[in-house]
């Protein structure tokens, strides 16, 4: 195992504006989002005792009885919210040793019959009755990254030479924000280590905190794997799909995965997912030619390719992943490929 480290980069330097450093800071995001697609992300202005409060009650949310737990499945859920137990999630076929909760933007679900697959997507969250709080904390959580990301999302197209505001009509009005409370349980080493399988995201950022425990590692050449350890007051950041395709693969959405934590221990994760607005299409982006000419173009899984509708894009991602769900809500999709 390689064990190089991530580039970290500071937000605070690249939201400074008008600063010596500051051109110095964008080159090093430029960098980093090219080279590897991964680095540490600090100067974030989120306190410490806010993210504390998160992994709180997120430990809270996944001690909950078992019944309290399924009361939220995911399975009740056309929109793709709720809880899965470990097993239920499928990455490249294989299933993940994950449990976890997924939240979204809160909102009225499209009943326009006419409306686009994807459209389903849109909808309100489930929200455990045992735990009140939960609500209230990730709600504000989701606005604190949305913030986060958003600039740092901005400074990425002024590292490109692009205007800051150039990904900002893809994200739109109604952007799809993703939040997924993770729990990684033990496992002995003769079984399975697939805590989530390698994947690519699909959207425009992923933000993700970690707690002390080690596990996710990033695939920077092919069978080449760093890992990733937990580095305190940062979140590890990584580029999705929607930036390669957006660039022509001059970003990289670099694959990843997360091994099993050994017996007796546990890890817990918070990842905050920045995307596009469902309707939105991916355009490809003229670049500075000294960059355009470095692009690589796109790299794509043939099994899961990429597209550059957005809606489709995604919708495509849940139906893989959440076999259930798909069977339960879309199940005149499953003969075709959307």
């Amino acid at each position: 195992m390689n064990q190089q480290a991530l580039p970290i980069v500071d937000l605070s330097s690249l939201t400074t504006k008008n600063t010596p450093h500051r051109q110095e800071a964008l080159a090093a995001l430029r960098q980093a989002a090219r080279d590897v697609g991964f680095f540490y992300l600090r100067g974030h202005g989120i306190s410490e005792p806010f993210l504390k409060e998160v992994q709180q009650v997120t430990r809270q949310f996944f001690s909950l009885p078992t019944d309290e737990k399924e009361s939220v499945a995911m399975i009740h859920s056309r929109h793709f919210r709720g809880y899965n137990r470990a097993g239920v999630e499928v990455t490249r076929g294989e299933r993940d040793y994950r449990e976890q909760f997924d939240i979204g933007a809160e909102r009225e679900p499209i009943t326009d019959p006419n409306a686009p697959a994807w459209a389903g997507m849109q909808g309100p969250n489930q929200w455990p009755r045992a735990l009140p709080e939960l609500r209230q904390r990730l709600t504000a959580w989701q606005q604190k990254m949305t913030e986060v990301a958003l600039q740092l999302l901005r400074s990425l197209a002024e590292a490109l030479y692009l205007p800051a505001e150039s990904f900002d009509k893809l994200y739109g009005e109604y952007p799809n924000e993703h939040v997924k409370l993770i729990r990684y349980p033990g496992r002995d080493y003769s079984l399975s280590r697939q805590g989530v399988g390698a994947h690519k995201d699909s959207g425009f950022l992923t933000l993700l905190l970690q707690d002390n425990q080690s596990g996710l590692q990033v695939e920077v050449e092919e069978g080449q794997w760093w890992d990733v350890p937990p580095l305190a007051e940062t979140f590890v950041v990584n580029i999705g799909e929607l930036l390669e395709l957006a660039t022509n693969g001059y970003l990289r959405a670099t694959v990843h995965r997360v091994l099993s934590p050994p017996p007796e221990h546990e890890r817990l994760s918070i990842a905050f997912f920045l995307g596009a607005q469902l309707d939105a299409v991916v355009p490809l982006y003229c670049l500075d030619p000294a960059l355009a000419q470095l692009a690589k173009g796109p790299t794509s899984d043939p099994q899961n390719p990429m597209r550059r509708e957005v809606g489709w894009n995604y919708l495509k991602g849940r139906l893989r992943s959440h076999p259930e769900v798909a069977a339960r809500f879309y199940s005149h999709l499953l003969q075709t490929k959307p």
